[in-house]
């Protein structure tokens, strides 16, 4: 009883130094902010500059995937240690390339090694609290990845202050301390979380917990290979990278639009300022990408909580998560939802269930292949983030006019994967 007890403690702590982790992973979707002051001081242009947040998109959905094998093989704490390094490193190298003026070394320090840190750390946490939370699957990825969600909040509150504070100092824009107190900060806080992580005994299970009929145990889970055969692993991965797309491609452009929206609302007098002008744009631009990285948060603890309601269930909720998004994106795209604060709004609810497809794909995959391979199953699931990293952001670099239309589409075709998507039974009645 004494031992239970103590693993008992033990998972909700893990669960903590996870909520931490993902905190500090979750800074880079405040990318944007960084954008404008890293094109205004070394002139590259949009897409260029876009390309250092596709390559981390890319690179972090790869390295989950691979991540995920060695949380299986090499276990959770060697995992997040190596990704703690890298994700500081890259962070670090971030901060050199804005004092070089090396785009190139953006893209190698935020775009490769930060990814690769990144994705590593990334997939370690879920992985591992799948297995220590069978009682509570869908409740704690949610608040595990909620964590990835906020860590925007904070970068998007505190990062443009840094940026305006620094800014003539060691490089024009002021990106390079930022990144550089930033990398130091990442080191202390994922690779100390790293620690704490570890599997949970053989056949452990709760006390007083009895697994589900409908769920596929530990003992009956499916492996990769066996999982990758199924039609409902390659729905599952079309239905994060729907929803993925349309979201990362939002988040690229987020602080810009926001600007736009409100520069009808900036007191005139102002507009013969660029100095003052600039401030204020980045002001409204950041508390959008601030608060919505709120929402991004929240709506990963919701809607996997929702999730574990069984006369929703997970099916239920990416049906819905991806009908009411289609709408918004219309809404803003004709124009209905042009006001900054509606639009922030939006963004808000847009943002929610767009965290919401990640903390409740992990429960949505081990419910239908069991936990038992999930770091190698749901990790080769996130190269949907992977791909989808490259198709939002250039869609939204590329064709800012159409871009919300295109997005919409994307989600309605999620809507029919949603739809026609079948449970998979247990995995001894079909082999």
């Amino acid at each position: 009883m004494g031992s239970n007890e103590n693993l008992e403690s033990k998972r909700w702590i893990i669960a903590g130094a996870a909520v931490v982790m993902q905190l500090c992973l979750g800074t880079v979707y405040a990318w944007s902010v960084f954008k404008k002051p890293l094109i205004g001081a070394h002139g590259w242009g949009e897409t260029q500059t876009q390309m250092a947040f596709i390559l981390l998109m890319l690179t972090v959905g790869c390295a989950a995937a691979f991540g995920g094998t060695l949380v299986d093989k090499k276990g959770p704490k060697f995992v997040a240690t190596v990704g703690g390094v890298l994700f500081a490193l890259g962070t670090l190298l971030s901060g050199l390339a804005d004092q070089t003026g090396s785009v190139y070394l953006l893209y190698l320090g935020y775009g490769i090694i930060g990814g690769l840190g990144n994705g590593f750390c990334y997939v370690t946490p879920i992985a591992t609290l799948i297995r220590w939370f069978p009682d509570k699957r869908g409740l704690v990825t949610g608040l595990a990845v909620m964590g990835f969600g906020l860590g925007a909040f904070f970068m998007g509150k505190i990062a443009p202050a840094m940026i305006l504070g620094f800014k003539g100092g060691m490089t024009a824009s002021g990106v390079a301390l930022t990144f550089y107190i930033w990398g130091v900060i990442f080191f202390i806080l994922v690779v100390g979380a790293a620690q704490l992580f570890a599997n949970p005994p053989k056949g452990w299970l709760p006390a007083g917990f009895t697994p589900a009929a409908s769920s596929v145990s530990a003992a009956d889970s499916f492996t990769f290979d066996e999982a990758v055969k199924t039609p409902q692993w390659w729905m599952l991965w079309g239905m994060l990278f729907l929803n993925v797309s349309a979201g990362l491609g939002l988040i690229s452009q987020l602080s810009p639009l926001a600007q736009d929206y409100y520069k009808p609302l900036v007191d005139p007098n102002i507009l013969g300022d660029p100095e003052t002008l600039t401030k204020v744009l980045a002001a409204a631009g950041g508390t959008v990408v601030s608060i919505s990285a709120i929402f991004n948060g929240l709506g990963r603890l919701f809607w996997a909580r929702v999730s574990d309601v069984k006369s929703i269930g997970r099916r239920g909720v990416f049906g819905f998560m991806f009908a009411s998004q289609a709408v918004i994106y219309v809404l803003v795209a004709m124009g209905i939802l042009s006001n900054y604060y509606i639009f922030m709004v939006a963004a808000c609810y847009l943002l929610a269930c767009y965290g919401g497809g990640f903390a409740t794909m992990p429960a949505f995959a081990a419910d239908n292949f069991g936990p038992g391979y999930i770091g190698k199953v749901y990790g080769f699931m996130l190269t949907a983030w992977a791909a989808a990293g490259v198709l939002g952001p250039l869609v939204f670099a590329q064709f800012k006019a159409q871009s919300l239309y295109i997005a919409a589409v994307l989600l309605i075709i999620g809507l029919v994967l949603a739809v026609l998507f079948k449970h998979r039974e247990h995995h001894k009645a079909t082999s």
